[in-house]
């Protein structure tokens, strides 16, 4: 009997150290002039448009991307790696322009909304997946600029993985305000 209890014992301590401990999320990282996108190694900073860090477990820096658009098809990739611990976008309602979308306003990609299929095309020239930190601030984006309004899980791997026409999307110009902020 008491070779059965220090057995049982012994199993339950086993199944309590196997089970998941909960890894804390990184926090977001400001972006600098040195952040390098991913697919393109060109200058995030020197591209229009919303931006986007991924934080892979155990890896201290993030991978930029110059286009959220392209964290996207990150996450989708089967030959990217999958131990994604944290997802940031810029937050477009707090953008201070579409060409200066911000150093330091993340927000978490699933707690975004994304227009996606608009008229405005992102940083590298291809559509974009435009992120805002509310419902409402997705929904008039894409009033003035088409598209429809969607969560990250919805967002169609064909339109992040599929092949692109860049003249399909028209860049923002000077002076232009399209829901986001001069």
């Amino acid at each position: 009997m008491k070779r059965t209890l220090i057995t049982l014992f012994a199993l339950g301590l086993l199944t309590a150290c196997q089970q998941e401990v909960e890894i804390a999320k990184p926090a977001a990282v400001g972006l600098t002039p040195e952040a390098a996108g991913h697919y393109c190694q060109m200058t995030v900073l020197e591209h229009e448009g919303p931006k986007a860090q991924i934080h892979l477990t155990g890896n201290p820096n993030p991978i930029w991307f110059t286009q959220v658009r392209d964290a996207v098809a990150f996450t989708l990739s089967p030959e990217e790696p999958k131990d994604v611990a944290a997802i940031y976008v810029n937050d477009m309602e707090q953008a201070e322009t579409w060409a200066q979308p911000g150093t330091d306003n993340w927000i978490e990609a699933e707690m975004a909304w994304f227009v996606i299929g608009s008229t405005i095309s992102g940083g590298m020239g291809a559509p974009e997946t435009i992120p805002f930190g509310s419902e409402s601030g997705a929904l008039q984006f894409a009033e003035v600029n088409g598209g429809s309004v969607v969560r990250l899980k919805d967002i169609p791997e064909t339109y992040v993985l599929g092949s692109v026409e860049l003249s399909a999307a028209a860049p923002m110009t000077e002076g232009e305000h399209h829901g986001v902020r001069q």
